[in-house]
């Protein structure tokens, strides 16, 4: 045959190999019982879920944790003066109807409090890096038990921030720049109850019209539930039990009236476990694997110089730098953040023209103040003059 013979016969293999044929059984024959299976084996080996808390001291981190999986963990109090940043992990064994869970709880202690606080986001991309790079090594190893290894990658980062009604601080901002891209974040506005509903609402839109500005991408609920969209939660932190008429609930006594963790009218707590633990937990465990861990994974490899075959991909190359083959591990941690200067340049300058602009309101407020003053002097000076002329004209007249 020609070569033109061979190229068609094989194309129309290749045809006939994704063609899909479709038969009827004549009788049971069982694999519809394949889900059960998963089932029970996924239920027999457990599950592992792994939660980040970033926030300032005090913020309710600890609290909310208590109240989403209803239970008691240990607590050890943070001091407000931590000269750097920590990130502190605790795991925990939980079960419920038979489903065991390891839940690991990592803890950013220290967070926001320094002076210089700028770089604090540095231990927590550290310590998401070193995670990833502990599984791709248990990956790439001869003899490797992933279906046993302690998957301590981060699937979730609640991202706590305080309810001030204005715009996101600089910190929160540039944290989150530098986290979306190796964590699910999910924003929460704590202790929701401190404000007003009008000033709440302001500031979700606000909060979420500024991350849309500045391109980070938070996680987005695979749900059609309406309301369980809403991708800034308000959550009030307690978990004490207060008496409301003849029942006990947990919420926070004012002399005003109880705040109900539990009442929907009264913060997003329901919804964000809902969301979190009832409905989505599998799927941020997936996208942490096929979307988080699959980019860190093809730039490490593509950086120690592996190549999918047939493919024309060049080195790796970092942003205004030379091409490297098998760089140290620390140089790629290094050219990730050397990639994000310009961003962050950019963001402070923004930042700076915002503070000066509302600098050059405030100045001219004040000069029309002043200015405002002067003419109701001069007005006043008038008045008092044309009063008291006059006195002393009759004054005079009298003596």
């Amino acid at each position: 045959r020609s070569a033109t013979d061979v190229t068609a016969a094989e194309s129309s293999g290749a045809v006939r190999l994704t063609q899909k044929r479709t038969l009827t059984l004549r009788g049971h024959v069982g694999f519809d019982s394949l889900p059960d299976q998963l089932v029970s084996k996924s239920v027999s080996q457990g599950f592992i879920f792994n939660v980040l808390c970033v926030g300032e001291t005090g913020i309710g981190k600890s609290t909310l944790m208590n109240t989403l999986f209803n239970t008691t963990f240990e607590k050890e109090e943070s001091s407000h003066h931590q000269n750097i940043v920590h990130l502190r992990s605790r795991t925990y064994d939980l079960q419920e109807s038979n489903v065991d869970l390891r839940l690991t709880i990592v803890d950013t202690v220290g967070f926001g409090d320094q002076v210089h606080r700028e770089e604090s986001y540095k231990p927590i991309v550290d310590y998401i890096d070193k995670q990833f790079e502990n599984f791709l090594q248990e990956e790439l190893k001869i003899r490797r038990s992933l279906c046993n290894y302690p998957d301590t990658r981060l699937h979730v980062c609640l991202y706590f921030l305080c309810p001030t009604g204005h715009s996101l601080k600089p910190l929160h901002l540039l944290t989150m720049k530098r986290l979306y891209t190796k964590v699910n974040i999910i924003p929460i506005i704590a202790k929701a109850d401190t404000i007003s509903k009008c000033d709440l609402q302001k500031f979700k839109i606000k909060i979420m019209s500024e991350l849309l500005s500045n391109g980070v991408q938070i996680y987005q609920f695979p749900t059609d539930d309406d309301a369980l969209k809403e991708i800034n939660s308000k959550t009030s932190r307690c978990s004490e039990e207060v008496k409301v008429e003849t029942q006990l609930v947990r919420g926070r006594q004012y002399p005003w009236g109880v705040v109900q963790v539990e009442d929907e009218n009264h913060c997003d707590f329901v919804k964000l476990r809902e969301m979190l633990i009832r409905v989505n937990m599998e799927d941020l465990r997936e996208q942490t694997h096929t979307r988080h861990y699959e980019l860190y994974r093809h730039c490490r490899l593509e950086a120690m110089g592996f190549r999918d075959p047939g493919t024309d991909s060049q080195p790796f190359r970092c942003r205004g730098g030379p091409a490297m083959e098998t760089p140290h591990p620390d140089l790629i941690l290094h050219s990730c953040q050397l990639t994000t200067l310009h961003e962050r340049f950019e963001l402070l300058k923004r930042w700076h023209e915002e503070e000066k602009r509302h600098l050059e309101e405030k100045c001219g407020e004040l000069e029309e103040e002043m200015s405002s003053f002067s003419r109701r002097k001069v007005e006043a000076d008038k008045l008092q003059s044309s009063v008291t002329l006059p006195l002393r004209r009759d004054k005079e007249k009298k003596t």
